[in-house]
């Protein structure tokens, strides 16, 4: 009989590429039901949809006083989307409770304590859970103690963790005593070769979330300052503010014709779709701990695209980006920075920045990410994988 396996995600989950790719590992062992935001994945042999528009963190008058007032005890099961992944679950129990990010931490210890000895519970926390939006004066005082609570109850007590880099690794087992194994956001091998460039434009692209803080506008900023010859495109996922801030960033752009918005892509597309670009920008100042040692999807996305690369600093993409010499790395943070490093590429570095992607596509797959997480999972069952494809 095959384990069962409940996996947590307070997202939408057919747009979160991570979860996706974890679902794909987990469904090689067991039989998985998805608790989350969204329609069933494909992966999911069953599937508990939490209403889209209730929140995971508490948002009453109550709520809020509890978070100020640190009674995180109280607020652990206090959020909308919480109460209602409660009542999902019932009192089905599970052989594993994968957790995505903090948040899910106390739902997925509180259906383990269903079952004696208590279900195994794995941790993925992706990013660095206490400073997730400490760009954001409120989140900071009043969900940052919260999620830095979650972390110290819990993460001790899970059967495994993982997070995005050894960075943000290093931060969870130096800070909350757990030992960490990483799992980054790669996406899986495609096989693709690097686009022709065409004449006379070179096309950058930016793929990710339309939510404040990315700082999106700021490489709308950097495309407008750039000459004739250059365009950007933007695959945008909108946020949960019903297109608010995509609408702005349309008005940042002034109708340019050299900005292009596009509704966003499947994860599974995403690659085929940015492949007819030439090079993936990305620009974040580092306001926050998860800003400052970012590894995103995209930087991985725009591999697979075989694109070349443009980022702005960062200790984990900068090393990466030097190592297999994919493009450039800004000076500093700012539009013109960015400008500036795009500019300096001529179309025959960009060919060849290009190449090096295709060179590096198989090494900067999500294989040994997957690798990682059949680890865990054979140490969990003791079993090897019944559907590996």
């Amino acid at each position: 009989m095959k384990p069962k396996i409940l996996c947590i995600s307070f997202s939408d989950i057919n747009a979160d590429s991570r979860v996706l790719r974890q679902l794909k590992i987990l469904a090689e062992f067991g039989d998985v039901t998805t608790l989350s935001y969204g329609s069933r994945p494909t992966e999911a042999a069953y599937h508990l949809e939490i209403d889209s528009s209730l929140p995971s963190l508490p948002q009453t008058i109550s709520g809020v006083a509890n978070l100020a007032l640190h009674r995180f005890e109280s607020v652990m099961f206090q959020a909308p989307a919480v109460r209602q992944a409660l009542m999902l679950a019932g009192t089905d129990t599970y052989d594993l409770i994968v957790a995505n990010e903090a948040r899910a931490l106390p739902l997925a210890h509180r259906l383990a304590e269903l079952t004696s000895p208590a279900t195994p519970v794995w941790g993925d926390m992706h990013e660095w859970a206490p400073e997730e939006r400490t760009h954001v004066l409120s989140w900071r005082i009043l969900v940052k103690p919260f999620m830095t609570y979650v972390c110290e109850k819990y993460l001790t007590k899970s059967y495994a963790v993982t997070a995005v880099n050894g960075s943000i690794g290093s931060l969870y087992d130096e800070k909350f005593g757990c030992t960490s194994e990483i799992v980054r956001n790669a996406a899986r091998f495609q096989d693709l070769s690097p686009s022709e460039m065409v004449p006379d434009t070179i096309r950058l692209v930016h793929s990710g979330a339309a939510i404040p803080g990315r700082n999106l506008e700021g490489m709308i900023e950097a495309a407008l300052m750039l000459g004739p010859g250059y365009t950007l495109d933007l695959y945008l996922v909108k946020g949960r503010d019903g297109g608010k801030y995509w609408e702005f960033l349309k008005g940042k752009a002034a109708g340019s014709p050299k900005i292009v918005f596009h509704d966003a892509v499947a994860p599974a597309d995403l690659a085929a779709t940015l492949n007819q670009y030439d090079i993936g920008i990305f620009s974040l100042p580092p306001k926050t701990t998860n800003h400052r040692l970012m590894l995103p999807n995209k930087f991985f996305d725009f591999v697979q695209a075989r694109l070349a690369i443009v980022f702005s600093p960062s200790p984990e993409t900068s090393s990466l980006i030097q190592a297999h010499n994919l493009g450039a790395v800004t000076e500093n943070f700012s539009p013109e920075s960015l400008a500036a490093s795009v500019s300096s590429l001529s179309r025959e570095d960009i060919r060849f920045y290009k190449e090096n992607s295709h060179r590096a596509a198989q090494a900067l797959s999500s294989e040994q990410d997957e690798n990682t997480e059949r680890g865990i999972l054979k140490r969990c069952f003791g079993i090897q994988p019944t559907n590996q494809n």
